[in-house]
């Protein structure tokens, strides 16, 4: 049986619509963005107006939109979420990314869903009951290894969808109450108050001081642009970057690095992979991830369920961007700093460091003497060998403040004249294909008039095409006002032709025969509306307790985090290796007057944090 290739799709977020046209043009096949509400990210929400332009712009590539409505939804608030999803559909928004599965259950139109990584997808049973359930896209949790996402494909048809760059959530996306619970601020409701990026002191059952302030379960960023080709093997074929928070900078240099990187596998493996829109981009700049906001990067639990002790998950002595290294320090004399490096550095660039304290820094570059000395803004206290970073790059920055991509759809023409009328077809890499005619009386050309005729059709400057392949009437001679206004007239039958046929998913039915892995839920499985109540009942569940958002009760066992990142793990005291005594078995993490237990489950190899 003949396969057709699989389409792969980059992902990308956008805060507004600026930055999602820029992600487009940049080459991401789809993008990511929040609607007027309920959209996970309180300070990303967009206007209609704003997502219906996002909605035009992409689709004339080929690309698609998709709305966030990911957040938990109260009763009284589901009629605002149904007209908010009809609205969605009506301006092209081609798929809801999906928490509450209370959502089903409204009257909605047939548009796609997709189930968000807030809805914990860790395990084969889940994947297939939200398949069932009739979601058209499942994402990942970041911590699946290779080997989990491909149990999960052996049982599911749907794409799958994972984090492929960015910054990680410490806790298991959708269980995490630790804002809820001690600020009122539910992370399933887009309010983290962003807990997990505090200075920590580490303390353990006497009140002894073992680690002070530092950011203990501030994990690195995720950066998996060298495994794609093994998460397309496993069954990944929707790769996300995290970031609706991010500028337009940082979009812009992410998605164009990795659309780089993932046109080389599928360039290596044509009859397996293709690109999930079209065009081809042009840059006006070497895409770079280091040079973007970064805290240093980790694979997390891709390769392995347990990585081996001490591995470098989190970036514990800061939550800020460690940024790109530079070099080590050769000497540091008040304002004059000396470092070994390769790299070119720019008046105002910042920089970062640990100082002769042990406590993170930063000084701006004032000037740039050469020879790797640099006269800083203000003095430093740094000692030789120190790494130093580059957290902002100014000549890199300005770059990217400018127009740095073309995006173009390649479209070849043929000219002809026969019988009194003069009739262009153009035919695009999208699939379509328009022929415009009119009545015209033409004489022979007395001289050639091939690259004439080539250079006007070609003149297509302001719209989205480049001319790859031309064939033109050049013995016939045609004024170049015709052929402009023929080659605009057809160009804008192309166009038409595009919104014609473009193709929109729906969404598709559900399965009520597949139960739900478990009969009972926890407050921790989010359930905050009769509407969400009535799915899970109808998929076997019993015994049902609302979310922690609705009102229920807290105690001393309620997980705040629930993770697999494993502190002890990362500070090489893991239980059950050789230096577990490195460190005593009762820990508490301690911020201001807020105390906070460690619970280690060394027979799943996760952690939980809960009150004393």
């Amino acid at each position: 049986m003949l396969r057709h290739p699989i389409d792969i799709e980059l992902l990308a977020p956008a805060r507004d619509a600026d930055i999602a046209l820029a992600a487009i043009d940049h080459g991401a096949d789809a993008v990511y963005m929040g609607a007027s509400h309920h959209g996970a990210r309180s300070d990303a929400a967009n206007s209609l107006d704003d997502v219906r332009h996002a909605c035009d712009h992409a689709h004339r590539y080929g690309a698609k939109i998709y709305a966030t409505v990911n957040t938990l939804v109260y009763d009284n608030e589901l009629k605002d979420v149904e007209r908010l999803i009809c609205d969605l559909y009506q301006i092209g928004v081609d798929a809801l990314i999906v928490q509450d599965l209370g959502v089903l259950r409204l009257d909605l139109p047939p548009i796609a869903l997709h189930a968000s990584t807030q809805c914990d997808l860790r395990t084969p049973e889940k994947a297939r009951f939200l398949e069932a359930l009739g979601f058209s896209q499942l994402v990942m949790a970041r911590e699946l290894t290779l080997e989990e996402i491909r149990a999960i494909r052996q049982v599911t048809t749907a794409p799958l969808e994972a984090f492929v760059h960015g910054a990680l959530c410490v806790s298991y996306s959708g269980r995490c109450a630790i804002s809820q619970v001690l600020k009122g601020r539910s992370a399933n409701r887009g309010e983290c108050a962003q807990l997990c990026r505090l200075p920590y002191d580490l303390i353990d059952g006497k009140g002894r001081v073992l680690v002070e302030g530092k950011h203990l379960l501030s994990l690195c960023d995720l950066a998996q642009h060298d495994r794609l080709e093994q998460m397309m093997a496993a069954g990944i074929s929707s790769f996300k970057i995290e970031g609706r928070l991010k500028d337009i900078s940082y979009v812009k240099n992410v998605v164009a690095y990795y659309r780089q990187s993932i046109d080389k596998v599928i360039d290596s493996h044509p009859d397996c992979y293709r690109r999930a829109s079209k065009g081809t981009v042009e840059l006006t700049f070497q895409p770079a991830i280091e040079r973007s906001f970064n805290r240093g990067f980790t694979h997390y639990f891709l390769d392995e369920r347990q990585p081996a002790d001490g591995t470098i998950m989190a970036s514990i002595d800061t939550p800020k961007s460690q940024g790109e290294y530079l070099g080590k320090a050769i000497s540091c004399n008040g304002n004059t700093l000396k470092i070994d490096t390769h790299k070119t550095l720019t008046n105002g660039d910042g920089l970062s460091f640990t100082d002769k304290d042990g406590q993170f820094s930063g000084a701006r570059v004032n000037r740039v003497m050469g020879d790797g000395i640099l006269l800083l803004r203000e003095a430093a206290n740094i000692t030789r060998g120190t790494r130093i970073y580059r957290t902002a790059d100014k000549a890199f920055n300005d770059l990217l403040a400018k127009p740095s991509a073309t995006r173009t759809i390649a479209v070849d023409a043929e000219l002809r004249y026969t019988g009194g009328m003069l009739a262009l077809t153009l035919e695009d890499e999208r699939g379509n294909h328009v022929t415009h005619s009119i009545v015209s009386d033409l004489q022979p050309a007395t001289k050639p008039q091939t690259e004439r005729q080539i250079a006007e059709l070609g003149k297509l400057g302001g719209t989205i095409y480049r001319l790859r392949d031309a064939q033109v009437a050049g013995d016939t001679f045609i004024p170049a006002s015709q052929l402009a206004q023929l080659r605009r007239d057809t160009i804008e039958m192309l166009d038409r032709a595009q919104v014609i046929t473009r193709h929109v998913d729906r969404r598709k039915g559900e399965d009520k025969s597949i139960p739900y892995p478990t009969v009972s839920l926890t407050p921790a499985d989010n359930v905050a509306n009769h509407l969400a109540r009535e799915v899970y009942a109808e998929h076997g569940v019993k015994e049902i307790m609302p979310a922690l958002e609705t009102g229920t009760p807290t105690d001393a066992t309620t997980p705040l985090m629930h993770t697999r990142y494993c502190l002890r793990r990362q500070l090489g005291a893991c239980l059950k290796d050789r230096n577990s005594n490195a460190l005593p078995r009762e820990l508490y993490l301690r911020t201001g007057k807020t105390l906070l237990r460690i619970t280690c489950d060394c027979n799943r190899c996760e952690m939980k944090i809960t009150k004393p």
